[in-house]
């Protein structure tokens, strides 16, 4: 029983430990930052990879794009916020 007490006030305790970006005075949390930028690279790529070709071999899209959206995401966040 104690243990799911702990499980349910995780998320609550861990919420401060998210890095915070200002923009123009208003306070973002990182990770909307990095999904925004793994969603624009995700758009970048599509139509680059339409117009060489190379994705009719790519398959099935419904996983690709999201994945490639997903790597960009965390390359994202390991460049700009991680604390090493």
């Amino acid at each position: 029983m104690i243990s799911m007490g702990v499980a349910m006030m995780a998320p609550a305790l861990f919420g401060g430990c998210d890095p915070i970006i200002t923009i123009a005075g208003a306070m973002f949390p990182a990770w909307l930052f990095c999904a925004l930028a793994g969603l624009l690279t995700a758009l970048i790529c599509r139509p680059l990879f339409a117009a060489s070709g190379v994705e009719r071999f790519m398959w099935p899209l419904v996983l690709v794009y999201p994945s490639i959206a997903t790597i960009a995401a965390t390359a994202t966040w390991m460049i700009f916020f991680n604390r090493l």
